[in-house]
Parts: structure tokens; sequence; C-alpha cells
């Protein structure tokens, strides 16, 4: 496989080890940010779904494993990159992305993700600067397929169209997996000039675009026509490296809460007709539940997330 590099979709850290906001968050009980209210999330717990015996594996930087908020939703994990000497069995996060979207994901202490309930699959294909090579995310794709996971969060992506990638994609979904992407952060505000980055740009994925909390476009956000719908990416607040908590903005922010959002959407099929839903079901439901915002569609795709 070509030397391809990829790297993690995020655009700016917003607030890093911030002491007031460590310090906020580790007071708080089930504290709920206003990006997951700003999605509707509680309508879908308050109905008994929170993500229950769905698992998600999210290919990243890999985790902070022992943070309070999500050492009981991860199920194990594994390393692909050549970190820790190549050890399979050491996934730890040493950048926060990854960390990060799995409490967007997650999240389920001090601060609650989407999904609170739902399970983690830690896939670490990204080293601790954040980059790595597709070998590493496709094999961790592959990994996750054999693994049998329900969803596959991936916040990351490259500007080069390679095969391997689109076969690891196209693999996962004629296994019923439904793989949610970060469209990237090339944009420029102008949906007539058009940013593509990959796996997103695949029409097999689910191209995830990124608006602030107050439902407008964050002008980072790529726009194409294959954006399917835009989520929660400025200033996102999650969990962070050790056992802390930070503020991310980017792409990378809004995918996780579109794959917890599925898990939620997954649970809920289930109890209403018996059976585990297709990919394609699975992808309808979601697109049911987004609103139009009124903008261009290679802005929003279908519309914002937001559950009902």
């Amino acid at each position: 496989m070509k030397d391809i590099q990829a790297k993690i979709s995020d655009f700016t850290v917003e607030i890093s080890g911030n002491n007031e906001l460590n310090n906020y968050i580790s007071t708080q009980k089930e504290y709920i940010p206003s990006n997951i209210n700003l999605i509707s999330a509680p309508i879908l717990w308050n109905q008994g779904y929170t993500g229950k015996n769905v698992k998600i594996a999210v290919i990243d930087t890999g985790c902070c494993t022992t943070h309070p908020d999500l050492k009981d939703n991860i199920i194990g994990g594994r390393n692909f990159t050549s970190e820790d000497n190549g050890d399979p069995n050491k996934y730890e996060d040493g950048n926060s992305h990854g960390t990060h979207c799995c409490g967007v994901i997650a999240g389920n202490g001090h601060i609650l993700g989407v999904a609170p309930n739902a399970k983690l699959l830690v896939l670490k294909a990204l080293g601790s600067s954040g980059n790595g090579n597709l070998e590493s995310i496709v094999n961790a794709m592959n990994y996750a397929i054999d693994q049998k996971v329900d969803i596959i969060s991936m916040s990351l992506g490259c500007t080069v169209d390679v095969s391997e990638l689109q076969q690891a994609v196209k693999r996962a979904v004629a296994n019923n997996i439904l793989i949610v992407a970060a469209c990237g952060n090339s944009g420029d505000g102008d949906a007539n000039t058009l940013e593509r980055d990959y796996p997103s740009s695949y029409e097999e994925t689910v191209a995830i675009g990124a608006i602030d909390n107050m439902r407008k476009f964050a002008v980072f956000s790529n726009t194409n026509n294959y954006v399917d719908l835009v989520a929660p990416g400025v200033k996102i607040i999650s969990t962070g490296l050790n056992n802390g908590y930070i503020t991310l903005s980017g792409t990378s922010m809004a995918c996780p809460h579109v794959a917890g959002a599925c898990a939620l959407l997954l649970e809920k099929f289930i109890k209403e007709y018996g059976r585990r839903p297709s990919e394609s079901e699975l992808y309808a439901q979601l697109i049911k539940n987004t609103i139009d915002l009124g903008i261009d569609r290679r802005i929003q795709g279908n519309g914002m997330l937001f559950l009902e």
C-alpha cells in the first residue's frame, strides 16, 4: 500500500489543560454540555435509549483508558501504530483527540456523551502527533469489522482517494456496519468551492460537517456534494488526558455526535421492530432525525442532527 498519510480532523484547541474547566466539570454529577442538548439526545434518554449493547469502534489516537467517565464503557482496543514498539495491547492516547471523541460518544460520569451506555472499542491508528499512515487505518477498519462492531467512528481523513481505503469501507458496509466520518476542515465558508477528504467523500460513508451551538455553519467545515448532515463541532467540551477535560473544535467533534446518535437510534429500532436494522435502515433512521437549516445542501447535507 502507498505510504499515504492521514490526520485527525480537528481544527483548533480552544482550551487545553484548563484548571478552571477541569475543576468545574469534576464537581458536576452527569453534566450535560449544551451541544448534547442541542441535538436533543436527552429526549431519547428519557425514552430509555442510552446506547446499551451497541458497540462502536473509534479509530483515532487511542484513549485515556483510566478516565472515570470512560473506563466502564471501554470493552477493549488495539494499537495499529508503531508507538510503544508496536505493542498491539497498548492503545493509550498521547494526543487527547481520541479521548475527546470517545467522551462525546459515550461519556458517562461527570460529563455525559450522546450515548452514555454505548460500548467503545478503542482502535489506535494515529499517533501522538495526530498523524498516521493509511495502512494502519485500513488495518484498524478490518479489525473492527472482524470484531463485529455496529458503528465505526472516524474523525480523520486524507486528501487522497486510495482504493484500499474504499475497499475497507465497502467491506464494512457489506457487513452491516455504518461508518461515520468527519468531512474535514479545509473549508472557506463558500459552498461553491468544494473540498474533499477521504473516507468521508465515499458514497458509502456518512459524512459529517460542523455547526456551532447557535446552529451557524462552521466556516472551516468542508463543503461538497457528499455531506450527509451536520452536528455541533465548535467549542465542544469533553474528556481529555490525565482524567481531565478539554474543549476542541472541528468536524472531528461533530462526527462522534452522529456516531453516538446512531447508537441510540439502533437501540430504538431493535426495541420497536424486534430486530437489528440493516446499515441502510439505520442510515434512513438517522436522516429522519435531521432538521433543515435553510442553507445550501453542499454545506448542511440533509440538515442538522436533531433526535426525537
